[in-house]
């Protein structure tokens, strides 16, 4: 079983976000970048599935020379080797044309994804992937089992939950539940520093989307406090300046 991961270089959750250039650009002064949590799940679930010498496990990321540690501690975690291609993740469709040029021929049987990056929350590289490599894709997984060639998963729909079963190559996204992140021990740290990198430069991909200005959420308006006797006034409120009701 070959499996390939995608990983993601994300800003650290308590990150304060700012943005330079007229607010074009993202300012990575001072941020800690991580591995994105979602994409975690899944190297964690691939290193359950290939434990025991029942697979490999390949990782693979797009991003700059200064996404190299958080590729490490993939590897620290239990990957067997990495990939990384060496250009700014520019857009989804980006990232997907360039994971899917290296990964077309080379025989994985599984290719996860998280269910999307913390950062863009676009939730669109898994399917896209799908389409450049013409096999299969599960999004938003809940729960994944493998079957000799047969994947089964298990995801939540509206009022209910869908389970699909499809012969593998497969790509699929995974969520929380899936498994439990893994924290990569002193020997795995330690082996991290030997295992293969590989750097390929990029394919020529048409370019889509543009980013024209970022801007943050608007700060929180003060709370009203209202007396549990001023039904009335509540009321009001929540129908002229809430607009709930």
């Amino acid at each position: 079983m070959k499996i390939l991961v995608c990983v993601s270089n994300v800003p650290d959750t308590t990150t304060k976000i700012t943005f330079t250039n007229e607010n074009t650009q993202f300012n990575t002064t001072g941020v800690q970048f991580v591995l994105n949590p979602y994409d975690e799940i899944a190297l964690s679930r691939a290193i359950e599935l290939a434990e025991g010498g029942k697979g490999t496990i390949t990782v693979i990321h797009v991003g700059e020379i200064s996404s190299e540690p958080t590729i490490r501690k993939a590897l620290a975690i239990g990957a067997d080797d990495a990939v990384r291609i060496n250009a700014a993740p520019r857009d989804a469709y980006f990232v997907a044309n360039q994971i899917a040029t290296y990964a077309r021929g080379k025989g994985f049987d599984l290719i996860l994804t998280g269910r999307e990056s913390i950062d863009y929350n676009g939730s669109q590289v898994a399917a896209m992937l799908g389409e450049f490599l013409d096999i299969p894709s599960i999004s938003i997984v809940k729960e994944l089992a493998l079957d000799g060639q047969v994947v089964t998963a298990h995801r939540e729909i509206e009022g209910g939950k869908e389970v699909v079963s499809v012969s593998v190559p497969v790509i699929v996204s995974c969520a929380e539940g899936v498994a439990e992140p893994k924290i990569p021990n002193m020997r795995g740290i330690m082996s991290a520093r030997t295992k293969p990198l590989q750097v390929i430069e990029p394919v020529q991909t048409p370019k889509f989307l543009t980013f024209k200005k970022f801007s943050t959420p608007a700060p929180r308006g003060t709370v009203k406090l209202v007396s549990e006797a001023e039904i009335a006034e509540l009321v009001n409120l929540l129908h002229t300046e809430a607009k709930v009701i």
